[in-house]
């Protein structure tokens, strides 16, 4: 049995508002994606909170950035047990098939995923360490980040520096990946580490040299 229903209202309408608008004044350049296919510059992987619109950050066109997006922006290691193939998957096509140059790790401020598993790591969310709660199974992956700021007490400055350990820890995992690897090696990839505050807008890049974020 089909459960799809059709879709609500606001949502028609706005489709047919792009169709008629920003579709019909570019209708070559997407004609042009249809028959040539994409050719992405970069890839992202962000957070899927709702809040997060990393197209619109940059200001990106269609076709500009292969994206990816999940729970708290998190790159599972490569040893992996096979729970988390698909963030594999997606990494080893942008870089085998569509030869990106620049990958970009995005996280952000009041970050829902990180404060599960702030809670979950510190007993408060016994839910999520639940044996079948496939989101306790993938915040796991954030638990060093949890560990390496066992020393702030403010539970605000820690909830950041958490958000920021997701970036940081992805970009280490990313490592990991053979693919990512042997790519950097020869310099046809570039990583970044980025985390948004959505409140001010201002976007953070993670500078090795000093080990912390500094506002663009």
């Amino acid at each position: 049995m089909h459960y799809a229903r059709p879709l609500p209202g606001y949502l028609l309408t706005r489709y047919r508002g792009w169709r008629a608008t920003r579709f019909a004044e570019n209708k070559s350049w997407y004609l042009h994606l249809a028959e040539d296919g994409q050719h992405p510059r970069g890839m992202v992987i962000s957070c899927c909170d709702s809040r997060v619109t990393p197209v619109e950050l940059f200001g990106a066109d269609p076709g500009e950035f292969f994206i990816h997006r999940n729970i708290a922006n998190l790159v599972p290691p490569a040893d992996t047990t096979g729970l988390h193939h698909c963030t594999l998957a997606t990494v080893d096509y942008a870089i085998r098939v569509l030869h990106v140059s620049h990958l970009l790790v995005i996280g952000h401020s009041q970050c829902g995923g990180v404060k599960g598993c702030h809670d979950m790591c510190s007993g408060h969310a016994p839910e999520l360490r639940s044996p079948d709660s496939a989101v306790g199974h993938w915040l796991e992956v954030l638990r060093p980040g949890f560990e390496r700021t066992v020393g702030i007490e403010d539970k605000a400055s820690r909830l950041t520096a958490m958000e920021q350990q997701s970036v940081l820890i992805s970009l280490e995992n990313l490592m990991t990946y053979d693919v990512v690897r042997e790519a950097v090696a020869a310099d046809r990839l570039t990583l970044h580490g980025l985390w948004q505050n959505i409140a001010t807008g201002v976007l953070h890049q993670y500078d090795p040299a000093s080990g912390a974020f500094n506002g663009l």
